[in-house]
């Protein structure tokens, strides 16, 4: 291992070397602009596109108003600040060979309009800006930790009408349908579930997630129990939804999509002002989804309703309240249970015609999730700011439908089902975070302080599952699929589950030293205190954990090329379970600890951003449970493995997404005799997986018409830890056609060209060629 990390940190210092190297010498012969953009109240103007006429340079304004063009050919210039619906800002830049031309600009908008202009706007889809990542203003490149960011620019442009297409555009990341409802991911060898929404944690545990509120999706990697706590990360990281905002203008959009197999959607997006001094703005998004599945039986039908205001009190105090409203109503999917003398290794060995089901549309499912959000933002003083959430998340579940086939051979399934629900999760959290910014000569500290309450309920109940198989089918004859009647028939009298109260009390803090804006440094911890009652014959438990979080960056080329370091933690709370003779096993919280190191890049005026890291984590205390029952908490499981990602907007129009994550993931010691899974690959963990997308848009005739084309790539991965059955390994292919204009736009997207036969983690087949086009009208 020492070696392997010493191998890694060579590595990266060459690369580190070489991009040094090949800036210094990129920098011969040519010269560069350097200037300050402000606002008409002398606030610095940040995330402003500059311009320089007639030429391919452009870039756009740091935190502080501040920009850089390097790598310019001598010759004189107009640099341009643009901005739409306001006058443009013009001023004329000599560039000499070897030399640096300084210039200072003032837009006519105040701080104030400027911020919803760039709200408003399109994003690059290079940008990373966020403060939700580590809940303070920290850049890509000051910030330890790698993340990954998806714009909703880059999904309207794949015609993307569902969370699990959106996810593939992050690196390492699969995508996993819950046969009970819900949704997840697998990265870095773990499943994460989506659980944090604008940095505030969240649910989605049986749910479907919805895309039409979403502004982008942040993918956030490694174990980050440090400020997410346990309920929103996992040991592979945390995936946040930041949500769409008002801003001070009216505008309205509308897009219907329509396609194979029986898709039908439609979405609005509505914002206006609802007071003259706009003081008070409003936005609503809605959507309609009605779709059929390309098996014979299946379909799914959603419903979201989303309004969002914004309410500035004063100078100093906004409040933003926010609401979801998700209805859906759909057939599950069936993942195959496999017989050990069946024969069958995967999905593909099974006989089952592809595109045939084993169940009727009346066996359903209906669920629905409503979230209310409330922010409160205060500006303390100038560097000062107290920001107080509240957020309340209800899921129910009236009722699933869940049939659980076991194939006793390639050709014969044996049937046995039960139904989930009524069911209910309940959670409120509160949270209150204090931010503060202040320097001592060159150092500049960054300071967050938090503390989050979070109570959880539930209640749920399921009818029994038989243990004997009420039906058996032979899938070389013409048989009649199951029903809703079948399964009613064969059912119990529904079982309550007591139901669970939780509490949770957390504490931490994040501190960040900038040394002459090259050397940082981050450390972070968390104290949670964590207090499950006890509920009917149910045992209550405590448990206490802390998380710390450590990470050094240190900036090669200012603003342009970093290294960096982290050691992160992560933490799940565990019940005590039962041992075979009766007595009670008190367990502590499950940890896990990463060590990683990499770089950032954000080069050539920012139009070409990389991460590369490897990362290594580990988790010594895992439950295992041995061969003659007895839980044993000393299992070891170590993930480890390189990530690579890099965006790019080359060429004015041409913008290029890739990524690649290697992992391997392995359960390296139990307790068990026998030791039968010791060294095996851990459940749903591929090893290779990778991302592609290219589009170009035409700059000048036909202006707006473009074309993309993509690649997703996921490795085999076996269903469980005895490494028996596994799912085979897939490409999918995607190409679009669109053609944009301001207001209005029409797009084409062919996924899966190639019409490959692939399955989903768990082994439920997914859809071969599909079409969809879309028509988008903006007023």
């Amino acid at each position: 291992m020492k070696y392997l990390n010493l191998r890694t940190s060579k590595f990266l210092f060459i690369i580190s070397l070489l991009f040094s190297t090949l800036f210094s010498f990129s920098q011969q012969n040519h010269g560069k602009i350097k200037g300050q953009i402000t606002t008409s109240d002398g606030k610095p103007a940040a995330d402003v596109n500059i311009i320089l006429k007639g030429s391919k340079y452009n870039t756009s304004t740091n935190d502080d108003g501040s920009f850089e063009l390097n790598r310019v050919k001598p010759n004189t210039y107009t640099l341009q600040v643009s901005l739409n619906g306001y006058e443009t800002s013009e001023q004329e830049v000599r560039v000499v060979e070897n030399e640096t031309a300084s210039l200072n600009l003032q837009l006519k908008v105040s701080n104030k309009e400027l911020k919803e202009v760039v709200i408003s706007n399109k994003k690059s889809i290079l940008s990373k800006k966020t403060e939700t990542v580590a809940r303070m203003p920290l850049k890509n490149l000051e910030n330890p930790q790698v993340y990954n960011v998806i714009h909703k620019e880059l999904m309207q442009e794949q015609v993307t009408i569902d969370i699990t297409t959106a996810m593939r555009n992050a690196p390492g990341v699969v995508p996993l349908n819950y046969p009970s409802g819900g949704f997840a991911l697998i990265f870095r060898g773990f499943t994460v579930g989506v659980n944090a929404r604008n940095g505030m944690e969240t649910l989605s545990g049986r749910s479907t997630v919805g895309i039409q509120n979403v502004d982008r999706i942040e993918v956030l990697k490694g174990p980050s129990g440090t400020l997410f706590g346990s309920s929103a990360s996992s040991f592979g990281g945390v995936v946040n939804l930041v949500t769409k905002k008002p801003f001070e203008t009216k505008s309205t959009e509308i897009t219907y999509t329509g396609g194979s197999y029986g898709v039908n959607q439609l979405t609005a997006d509505v914002n206006t002002p609802l007071t003259k001094d706009k003081n008070v703005l409003f936005r609503l998004n809605v959507g309609v989804n009605r779709a059929k599945s390309f098996l014979d039986y299946g379909f799914s039908n959603t419903l979201s309703f989303a309004p969002s205001l914004t309410f500035k009190a004063t100078e100093k105090l906004t409040f933003n309240v926010d609401a979801e409203l998700y209805n859906v109503k759909s057939t599950k999917p069936l993942y195959p249970t496999v017989a050990a003398t069946s024969g069958i290794t995967n999905p593909g060995d099974i006989k089952l015609d592809y595109k045939k089901s084993l169940v009727h549309d009346d066996a359903e499912a209906k669920s629905s999730a409503s979230k209310a959000f409330v922010q409160g933002e205060y500006q303390i003083a100038d560097n000062w700011k107290s920001t107080t959430l509240f957020s309340y998340v209800s899921e129910n579940i009236d009722y699933s439908y869940q049939v659980l086939p076991t194939w006793t051979s390639p050709t014969t399934a044996t049937i046995r089902a039960t139904v989930f629900g009524p069911i209910s999760s309940n959670y409120t959290n509160i949270q209150e975070n204090i931010n503060g910014e202040f320097s001592s000569g060159i150092v500049k500290h960054k300071l967050l302080a938090g503390v989050n309450y979070r109570y959880y309920t539930d209640t749920f109940s399921s009818t029994p599952t038989p243990t004997a198989p009420f039906r058996t089918i032979d899938v070389t004859t013409n048989f009649v699929p199951i029903r809703k009647k079948d399964i009613d028939a064969v059912l119990g009298t529904p079982t309550i589950r007591a139901g669970r109260d939780e509490y949770t009390f957390s504490g931490y803090a994040s501190y960040v030293v900038n040394i002459a804006d090259r050397i940082s440094a981050m450390g972070s911890l968390r104290l949670d205190s964590f207090d499950r009652k006890e509920s009917g014959t149910v045992a209550g438990y405590k448990q206490t954990s802390f998380a710390p979080k450590f990470g050094v960056v240190y900036q090669v080329i200012k603003d342009q090329v970093s290294i960096f370091g982290n050691y992160m933690s992560g933490f799940q709370n565990i019940a005590p379970v039962t041992q075979p003779d009766g007595a009670q096993l008190v367990l502590d919280p499950l940890y896990a600890i990463q060590y990683e190191s990499g770089i950032k890049a954000e080069i050539f005026n920012k139009k070409l951003s990389a991460t590369v890291s490897y990362y290594n984590i580990t988790n010594d205390n895992a439950l295992i449970r041995q061969s003659n029952l007895v839980y044993e908490q000393d299992g070891k499981q170590v993930s480890k493995g390189y990530e690579f990602e890099l965006i790019a907007n080359p060429i004015p129009g041409l913008n290029i997404t890739a990524g690649y994550a290697y992992n391997d993931n392995r359960i390296e010691k139990t307790s068990d005799a026998n030791k039968a899974i010791e060294g095996n690959k851990a459940a749903d963990a591929p090893e290779n997986v990778a991302n592609f997308w290219a589009s170009y848009k035409l700059q000048n005739s036909l202006k707006g018409l473009g074309a993309g084309f993509g690649a997703n790539y996921v490795d085999k991965s076996y269903m469980s830890t005895s490494n028996t059955f596994y799912i085979p390994s897939y490409t999918i292919l995607g190409a679009t056609v669109f053609y944009e204009q301001p207001t209005w736009r029409i797009g084409v997207k062919i996924d899966n060209l190639t019409n490959e036969k692939y399955w989903s983690t768990w082994g439920a087949p997914q859809a071969p060629t599909t079409v969809l086009a879309n028509l988008t009208f903006r007023f």
